[in-house]
Formats: C-alpha cells, structure tokens, sequence
C-alpha cells in the first residue's frame, strides 16, 4: 500500500502519545488530518492549535465530509481502541482502508533508514536521547516518541527523512510491522501476559523482530538480553560500556569503551543507573550512524529528559517531588534505584497507580515486593485502560502484600491530604494511566503547604 496516495488521515484514538506524533508528521506532509478522541486532553488541545480537528464523540456524522471518501481517506487506529468502537465499524462497514498505527509507522519508515528501539522498559528514554544525538548531529532524521522531549516539548522532531528513529513496540506484535536498518532491545522482562501468554513466547517475539534486520550487526542488546548482539552495559563487561561513572552535580560524569576507543568524559543529567543505560545503546548507535565523539558530548550534555521519565516536578532544600510513567515491578525498581541513589538519608513516599487488571494479577508478589522499598505506600485505584475487571483483582488485594508500615488506599482527591500528614521530603508518583492528570494539580497544591 502506498500511504502517499491518500489525501486525508482519520486517526481513531487521536490523542494517544503515538498516535498524536503520527498526526503531527502527516499535517507537516501537508495531508488533510482530523481525528476522534475519547476525552480532551493537552494533546489535543495541541493538535487542535495546528488546525487539526478532534471530535469527541465516536459518531460516523461527527466527520467533516472531506474524510467520507474511501479511496481519498485513510483510517489509523490503535489497539487501545476497543473492538466495539461505533466509529471503527462504521469505517470497516463502509470500506475504509483501516490499519494500525504500527502498520502505519511501518509504511512511513520502510523507505528511510529506520532505528527501531525496542525493549520491555526503557524505549521512550532511549528513543528520544537517540532522536537527539542525531538532531543535534545534523542527521537527516525524523524521530518519533513515545513521550513528551523537554528539549523540543514535543513528540516529534522533523529535521529531514533520510533516517527515522521510533519506539518499536512489543504491545500486540506492533514492532513486527517495522523493517528496522539498526535496532536495540534494551530489556526483556515477563510483560503483556495477556498478549503472550509466557515469557518464553514473548522472548520469541523479540527474535522475530530481531530478525528482521539486514545483518546480526545492526542490533545492539543489554547485556542481560538473550539475544545475540552488540552488547552495552554499564561498569559491566560488554561491547559498549560505561567505564569510571561518577555522580557531579545531580548526574553522571563517564567514560564510554567502544570496540575502537574510549571516548572520556561524557557527561549525562539524567539520574538512575537504568537510564545511564539507555544512554549508552543511544550513543553506540549514534556512533555506528556515523556521528562523532566530540558532537555525542556536547549533545548529551544537553540532552534534558522526558516527561514523566524521572522528571523534577518540585526541587527544594526541603522537598522533592518526582513523577514516573514507571508501571511494572522492573520499572519501579529502576525508581527506587535512581531516587536511593540521588536521596540516600531522606525517606520517600510513593504514590502507584496499578495499571491494567491483567497486570496487578500477573506481578502481584512482585510489585509488592518493589513498593515495599519505599517508607510510605498510598495506592489508587487500578486503572483499567482496555480491560474489563477481573473478578477479586483490586488496589487492597495489592495493599495486603505490600510489607512497608506505612500504608493506605487513596482517592485522588484526598492525595494532598495524605502526602502531607506523611509528611516525607521526597514524593514519587508513578503509574501509566490517568495518575499523569494529578501532577500539575499536585505540584501546585504541595508547592505551598
């Protein structure tokens, strides 16, 4: 299919953090772009400040009469949406061409040089740190993220199309869409159950997508990965590893061992070991794209994060308040890893969100095993996203695993209420669902109490 021939492109399930990149890239393709959405959001408020229109109810007459032709218009949605969508059957019913948005990513990047990042954990960070080595290389690049950049406060950067850079996502088998020239797999951790049904099935996926390149050389892997590669690590053995890291200033000053040289005194403003990590797969696979040394330095200095990734929300003397899109034990680990290691005489009170009834049943014992870690636990409600309950799977069934003394269920609207009768100098929230709607309201309301 050639995607250039449509004139106009309804995404269903606009406001996603991928499917808004896409319909950023296809309006700057000057190609008539609208889409539907559950609910208003940032993001569509964005879209809708480019002149994109959204509507709000899934009705076949919300549709502006230029997207009614079948052959002129086509259709991207996205697992999220539920099969049952009015909208989504009335466009299948009238004849639509109708694809995925991994299906669309895929046609996009078949014709460029395409950098997959893949992995359980860790895509969008890496993602978008090896979106900007190549930016702030002169790489001809378009990158597509996951997330939010803080450097360009967008999803998207668009800086030519001989390369692009995108998430290659496990989800679905999304990733086995895309033709990859170079790729990493960052981690594979017991995930998406419900998809794969045992990790052994999920480590076949990824030898699947692995396989997908034109030689075993283009993949470079975490050396805890399973797969053959390029290895990287950090202060580990490995192809690629970071060698004599310090911490300075809130971040970390190291040397990078190459097969070839050792590249010293790189510096990265990102804490956590985990995304030292992620720097290092960006960096080897910005170097086998031809970019120098002595440009990597300079632009991973600059390199400042991405939304929900770690990110400062409140940075005082006396109070520290973090927020994390981390939703999996693994994740969580990595959190409370970065926060012991950035805080390591101060007590932390973490605020979860339990993403996925699938999930919650699944990782049980593990996440109570990594919450524990904490001082202080409050737990939300489990945020279903595109799942029906599970009979007995609920935030307490979590609550009564979980071994920290400090401990409780929480509404959101009681969150200030509680974070403040704790009283810890160091806050996390963390969670993939709509807890990323509490931050601001938050940070406002602890910022004086």
């Amino acid at each position: 299919m050639n995607i250039k021939s449509f004139e106009n492109i309804y995404f269903i399930g606009i406001g996603g953090i991928g499917m808004s990149a896409l319909a950023k890239y296809f309006h700057a393709q000057q190609k008539q772009v609208s889409g539907y959405d559950k609910t208003a959001s940032a993001i569509t408020t964005s879209l809708e400040s480019l002149g994109i229109k959204i509507a709000f109810n899934d009705t076949f007459e919300s549709i502006d009469a230029t997207y009614l032709n079948p052959e002129k218009t086509l259709v991207i949605t996205t697992p999220a949406i539920p099969k049952t969508n009015t909208l989504l059957n009335t466009f299948k019913t009238r004849d639509f061409k109708v694809i995925k948005r991994a299906e669309a990513l895929g046609l996009i990047t078949n014709s460029t040089k395409c950098l997959a990042v893949s992995g359980t954990h860790g895509k969008t960070t890496t993602t978008s740190i090896l979106g900007h080595l190549m930016f702030e290389c002169d790489q001809k690049v378009t990158a597509f993220f996951g997330g939010i950049s803080e450097n360009y406060k967008s999803n998207l950067i668009q800086n030519g199309s001989a390369i692009t850079v995108v998430e290659a996502d496990e989800f679905d088998r999304s990733f086995l869409s895309l033709k990859p020239y170079l790729a990493c797999i960052t981690s594979i951790d017991a995930d998406h159950l419900d998809i794969y049904g045992t990790k052994a099935n999920l480590i076949d996926a990824f030898q699947a997508f692995s396989n997908l390149l034109p030689s075993s050389d283009k993949l470079f892997v975490h050396a805890s990965v399973p797969i053959p590669g390029i290895t990287y690590a950090v202060e580990a053995p490995a192809d690629f590893s970071a060698i004599n890291v310090t911490i300075r200033n809130g971040g970390y000053v190291f040397d990078l061992k190459t097969p070839e040289q050792t590249i010293e005194n790189l510096k990265f403003f990102m804490p956590g070991k985990h995304n030292l990590s992620n720097a290092i797969a960006a960096l080897a696979m910005a170097l086998a794209c031809g970019c120098t040394p002595l440009k990597l330095n300079a632009a991973l200095k600059s390199y400042k994060g991405v939304e929900r990734r770690f990110s400062y929300r409140i940075k005082s003397e006396s109070f520290v308040f973090i927020d994390d899109y981390a939703h999996h034990p693994k994740e969580i680990d990595a959190v409370w890893e970065a926060v012991s290691e950035m805080y390591p005489q101060k007590k932390v009170t973490a605020v979860f969100q339990p993403h996925l009834y699938s999930r919650t049943l699944d990782f049980a014992e593990d996440f109570a095993v990594s919450l524990s870690k904490f001082d202080a636990v409050l737990l939300l409600d489990i945020y279903p996203a595109r799942e029906a309950p599970i009979a007995g799977v609920t935030s307490d069934l979590l609550l009564q695993k979980i071994t920290t003394e400090t401990k409780q269920l929480v509404q959101k609207s009681a969150l200030v209420k509680a974070i403040t009768s704790i009283g810890n100098p160091v806050l996390i929230t963390m969670g993939a669902g709509d807890i990323g709607q509490e931050v601001e309201p938050l940070t406002k309301n602890l910022m004086y109490a």
